[in-house]
């Protein structure tokens, strides 16, 4: 990224609140049906988002040699061959036979860190949801990063094999389970269209509109000042139906987003973007 590319990339993530305040009262002279998304639309139309910084960093840890094997991710395995990243992340979640699970791309990375430089498990996922307000995790940096190389791709997310149409059905079925202190679910939300939360919409994911929220991940969310996965979003969601707290890369929480995503399938991809 060049230093202009940067300067831009700083002054509009310190503007946001000015463009919060600006686009909406634009929005509501110009009488657009959804005010309170307007400076969201505004942002994303000028270009340049503080994730890029974290594309940069991912790129650079991706080949970076690292671990007891002293190797890069280089010759990771997304799903379309060794060494592969351009438009594979546009159809993850998907089945791989090494691991014999549907994996998303965290978890796909974490089984790369593993073979490829020998990172065990469990040091490889720690610390790989950033906090409030702080950087991004390096795994979280290189999951912005492969996710960039599918930018503007048509979503394809695999529906071949039993584990693949599992997993939807799976995801579907953990959709709409009402559960929690309040019998919330994620269809609580996300089943109709035209719903909203103060000035928030809330997008149907049962059905194509999907893509109007799963083909904007990764993101940068202003309220949370730092860049996000789907991961995290799926963590969110949970905490504020007030479910435990998933496990990253559980099988619960592929699901889910194998079933966002499938609904999705065909719309294009559109990553790094801001979110409210």
């Amino acid at each position: 990224m060049n230093i202009e590319r940067k300067i831009k990339t700083a002054l509009v993530a310190v503007g946001a609140p000015a463009l919060l305040l600006g686009g909406a009262a634009m929005a509501r002279a110009q009488g657009a049906a959804d005010p309170g998304s307007a400076y969201i639309q505004m942002m994303n139309e000028m270009g340049g988002n503080p994730a890029d910084f974290n594309i940069d960093d991912g790129r650079a840890l991706w080949h970076k040699k690292a671990g007891p094997k002293d190797a890069s991710l280089e010759r990771c395995d997304l799903g379309l061959g060794p060494g592969v990243v351009k438009g594979a992340y546009a159809q993850l979640p998907r089945y791989f036979a090494d691991t014999g699970r549907v994996q998303d791309a965290e978890s796909r990375i974490i089984t790369c860190m593993q073979q490829l430089q020998g990172i065990p498990e469990k040091e490889a996922a720690k610390g790989a949801l950033a906090n409030h307000g702080g950087n991004p995790s390096p795994l979280e940096d290189m999951v912005l990063y492969v996710a960039k190389q599918s930018d503007g791709m048509p979503i394809a997310i695999p529906q071949n094999t039993p584990q693949e149409k599992a997993a939807y059905d799976n995801g579907k079925k953990l959709f709409f389970y009402r559960s929690g202190p309040f019998s919330f679910s994620c269809a609580a939300c996300h089943s109709e269209s035209g719903k909203r939360i103060r000035v928030s919409l809330l997008p149907n994911l049962t059905n194509a509109e999907a893509a109007s929220s799963y083909a904007t991940w990764p993101a940068y969310p202003n309220s949370q000042g730092v860049a996000r996965t789907l991961e995290w979003r799926m963590k969110a969601c949970a905490r504020q139906q007030r479910w435990p707290v998933p496990k990253f890369t559980s099988d619960a929480v592929i699901d889910l987003i194998e079933y966002m995503g499938v609904n999705s399938n065909g719309a294009k991809l559109t990553t790094p973007t801001f979110k409210r």
